[in-house]
């Protein structure tokens, strides 16, 4: 800590970056890893593992189909209404960002079904057209009519209700079709997407673990992070700069069906994405992301001292992530923060990130939208992102699963890597249960069917005969039966 002290005292003396900003040093070429210039001059690492999977693939599952149809209606004070119009509606109102939040859901969230109910109607003016009768013939008829005129009067005082006016209607119309995807499938691809101070170390045990299942794995470094270039330009760590980049390794890497996994900051590239590619996005995963809220760097941060002042204050804020970011603070943790090369950028690059997240556009509403099924996983013991974000996010999204572990914290995929892969596992293999197929009638030509009915009509007449006509018949032929017996009475 001393020596951080005095370099970054020797920084503000001599008007000098106390640390280069270049990336960290990789160890040797192993396989899996690739060099991508997405633009002249930045430079970003990815690991691509593309494993040796059987000759004979196993057959894409039919998955069953989704009704995605929906009505987000935006008022001026921030209100969201959400009507679900699928074959099971249902309604229910949302308070913005500035309103009172609702309770919290329960700890294991799943999509259910509600029951229809009708869009709220905005009241009318109380005085109609029938009230304004009904006080014409009030002062016609005299004393008679003294107690509805009371009553009345009584509705004219009441205040006037205005209709509100909403500030944006958003509808959403489509069909989903979602399948299991399984290791043995060739048109699968899983994208791995850290946040800030990450690496695409972190995601060591996810990586090994489903690239042994068969799957074809992608994960980048962000600029400034691990071994990819890193810009001295502020500029070049806003989120539209990144999200540009992961656009780019998207593009180069996706297959037909790709699902996206990301962790706290990552998660809004992974959302960005989902938006602007629903088509070849099939799942989505969110680590500890956090609400459905629009970025906007704080004014009040500590990130926004000198970058001197911030690597004087790096042991500290290595300290302060251990504490944060683990629900145990042991010689385990401390390995796995420097195996993995979490939390290792240099100072420049943290301040330029914590002041670069803008994203306006990111808002409840633009989560609403989002049509992917989406499983969440949150650790109890985080402290950067409360569990009642998450649980926002929940009931904002259409379809989503939010999965609450109690020993895990903003780390988790490093804490509980077998938990969570076995989480992550069951999420790309669960697909929704389709309907039986509809009982197949036998069809025949009209004319036979109306010659079956003719005759089935005939049949029941005659068997529902009167009783006296009945007895009547039976005795006739009794009597046709036996006639000398008649002759003899």
């Amino acid at each position: 800590m001393l020596t951080s002290f005095l370099e970054g005292l020797l920084c503000c003396l001599t008007s000098k970056s106390a640390n280069i900003v270049v990336p960290v040093e990789t160890s040797e070429p192993a396989d899996g890893y690739e060099f991508v210039e997405v633009k002249p001059g930045r430079v970003l690492r990815v690991r691509h593992i593309i494993p040796e999977r059987p000759v004979v693939e196993e057959p894409t599952g039919q998955g069953g189909s989704v009704s995605c149809k929906r009505k987000i209606t935006v008022y001026r004070n921030g209100q969201l209404f959400i009507e679900n119009l699928g074959d099971t509606a249902s309604a229910e109102l949302k308070n913005g960002q500035n309103g009172k939040t609702e309770p919290n859901s329960p700890v294991e969230v799943e999509p259910v079904d509600c029951v229809k109910t009708s869009p709220p109607v905005s009241l009318p003016h109380p005085r109609s057209d029938g009230i304004t009768a009904g006080n014409n013939g009030a002062s016609e008829a005299g004393e008679r009519d003294v107690a509805p005129a009371a009553d009345q009067n009584d509705q004219l005082q009441q205040p006037r209700m205005r209709r509100r006016k909403p500030k944006r209607t958003v509808v959403i119309d489509c069909e989903r079709k979602i399948s299991a995807c399984k290791g043995t499938h060739q048109d699968v691809a899983l994208f791995f997407i850290h946040g800030v101070g990450g690496s695409l170390d972190i995601w060591g045990s996810q990586l090994e673990f489903f690239s042994r299942l068969g799957y074809e794995v992608i994960a980048p470094d962000l600029a400034g992070h691990g071994a990819s270039s890193a810009p001295q330009i502020a500029a070049a760590y806003t989120f539209y700069a990144l999200a540009e980049d992961m656009r780019l390794i998207f593009k180069r890497y996706a297959r037909k069906r790709n699902i996206l996994i990301g962790h706290s900051y990552g998660v809004s590239f992974c959302t960005f994405l989902a938006h602007e590619y629903p088509e070849q996005i099939h799942k989505m995963v969110m680590i500890n992301g956090g609400g459905p809220t629009a970025l906007e760097p704080s004014l009040c941060s500590i990130f926004n001292l000198p970058t001197c002042v911030l690597h004087c204050l790096s042991p500290l804020f290595a300290w302060s992530f251990l504490k944060a970011g683990f629900a145990r603070q042991g010689a385990k943790e401390k390995q796995l923060l420097k195996e993995n090369n979490a939390f290792n950028v240099s100072s420049f690059v943290l301040r330029a990130m914590m002041s670069g997240q803008y994203w306006p556009e990111g808002d409840e509403v633009y989560h609403a939208e989002l049509t992917v099924p989406i499983l969440l996983v949150h650790g109890m013991h985080d402290k950067f992102v409360p569990v009642e974000e998450d649980q926002r996010m929940a009931e904002i999204l259409l379809m989503a699963f939010l999965k609450l572990l109690e020993d895990g914290s903003h780390m988790i995929m490093m804490e509980c890597p077998e938990v969570v892969n076995t989480l992550l596992h069951e999420f790309f293999l669960w697909e929704p249960a389709t309907p039986p197929p509809p009982k197949k009638e036998s069809k025949t030509r009209p004319e036979t069917a109306k010659a079956n009915s003719d005759h089935a009509k005939a049949s029941s007449e005659s068997a529902k005969v009167r009783p006296a006509t009945a007895r009547q018949t039976s005795s006739n032929c009794g009597a046709e039966e036996k006639p000398d017996s008649r002759a003899k009475k």
